[in-house]
């Protein structure tokens, strides 16, 4: 309960397919990583970071995520800092859930401040070389790449804007990746991304249609590998760690958009690590 009526930061998508327990790294590596030795900034990708970041900042941080049990430890690493968090489970498939969700937000919590849009998927990861081709994707992948990329942004905006308008303030930040900037095609081992292209554009109308209410709108393209538990064991990652993305730092950019005065918005911010060149 958000007793002294700290501001209130939502985040969608809290922990990471790549903590030492997610389901990418089970995929990719056979089973759970060993993450005890790892700085705590970085356990739960960039969801979990920006969680901490803002929880440090004197927010109170609602984790959403689809099992509650996924977030408990990063809730309790929130707590052990000094910060104040509750978990809500949330589908993004499912409108009843999102509906529910936001009751018991703004019950436990109250009205977002800010709106983190963190969510992702790993559907198409496991279809084998000779099934890249769009021929072979089955309509379930699509329909879930949607889910995430379409449908949910709108149904968990539609949530928090109307009280932000109200009020003349607030943020609404969109994580996405190099696939929202242009088309390509799909690997082995990849998921079906190009649908974030509509998280693009959805920032984008939200900017024009609510910048003027002050709410601040933005799309971050995260164009890297995110440092946590099963990314930094991959063999590629091994070889060249440059290439890692520090998921304090992306925390620190979120954190620092959300801060930015009236009078200098960011709409578009594109994180790239030294070693790589940007992708267009």
């Amino acid at each position: 309960m958000n007793s002294n009526r700290k501001p209130v930061a939502v985040i969608i998508g809290a922990t990471s397919k790549w903590q030492s327990d997610g389901r990418n790294t089970r995929l990719v590596h056979g089973g759970e990583i060993e993450d005890s030795e790892l700085p705590v900034g970085k356990r739960w990708g960039v969801g979990g970071a920006i969680s901490q970041k803002f929880a440090q900042e004197g927010f109170f941080t609602v984790l959403t995520t689809r099992n509650a049990d996924n977030a408990a430890p990063l809730d309790a690493a929130i707590r052990e800092m000094g910060g104040q968090s509750i978990i809500v489970e949330l589908d993004l498939s499912s409108r009843d859930s999102i509906s529910s969700a936001f009751v018991q937000i703004r019950k436990l919590g109250g009205d977002p401040d800010v709106l983190i849009y963190n969510a992702g998927y790993l559907e198409g990861r496991e279809l084998p070389p000779e099934k890249e081709l769009l021929e072979h994707i089955p309509f379930e992948i699509f329909e879930t790449a949607q889910h995430i990329t379409s449908s949910g942004p709108f149904l968990v905006t539609k949530e928090v804007l109307p009280a932000m308008r109200e009020r003349g303030e607030g943020s609404i930040l969109f994580s996405n990746n190099p696939s929202s900037l242009r088309g390509r095609k799909r690997y082995t081992g990849q998921s079906l991304y190009y649908p974030r292209v509509m998280m693009r554009t959805m920032a984008q109308v939200l900017t024009e249609e609510y910048s003027e209410y002050g709410v601040h709108v933005a799309n971050i393209v995260i164009d890297g590998t995110i440092d946590s538990p099963g990314t930094r064991a991959l063999q590629s990652t091994q070889k060249r760690p440059e290439l890692l993305i520090n998921p304090v730092k992306i925390a620190e950019a979120f954190y620092y958009l959300h801060t930015q005065d009236k009078s200098c918005w960011t709409h578009e911010l594109q994180l790239t690590p030294y070693a790589a060149l940007p992708s267009y």
